[in-house]
């Protein structure tokens, strides 16, 4: 007996993989991230990981140059905010197109259409905070299908 649950112990243990440390408080110098070209602009990841409270926070800033978009319009489960630091964004959040400048701030809803383009002369920078929670949808929504008109739809079979 005593030997069996030192044996189940022991299994337990292995069986629990250790989860990785939670993000404590932290500083980053704009001067000290590196910047990795894109070919609309710059892109700087500043964090990725698990925080106290969330299960993922993930952090970058982008540069975009003059007249790009970062990306077609997309949607995600997780919800992000985008502060715009310089230079003037034409952002489109859920059907809504709005032409935003420095200190603008968009909030970008679970699974809403968004996306971001430079309608400015100079390079627009943001940064880009996104998270995961134990309350973030797995995966994203699909759209429902539209419900046939009565009169189109398939004849019943006998």
């Amino acid at each position: 007996m005593v030997c069996a649950l030192g044996v189940g112990a022991t299994l337990g243990h292995v069986a629990t993989a250790a989860k990785p440390p939670v993000q404590q408080s932290a500083l980053w110098d704009w001067t000290a991230l590196t910047a990795s070209p894109t070919g609309v602009g710059q892109y700087r990841q500043i964090f990725r990981g698990p925080t106290v409270t969330l299960d993922e926070l993930e952090i970058h800033a982008t540069t975009l140059n003059p007249g790009q978009s970062s990306h077609a319009p997309h949607k995600h489960p997780n919800e992000e905010l985008v502060i715009l630091a310089s230079g003037t964004l034409e952002a489109t959040s859920n059907g809504k197109v709005q032409r935003l400048g420095p200190g603008s701030v968009i909030f970008n809803a679970s699974n809403e259409l968004h996306a971001v383009r430079n309608v400015g002369d100079v390079p627009a920078t943001y940064t880009v905070v996104n998270w995961t929670s134990p309350m973030t949808p797995r995966e994203a929504k699909a759209p429902a299908a539209p419900a046939a008109p009565a009169s189109q739809a398939a004849p019943a079979k006998p």
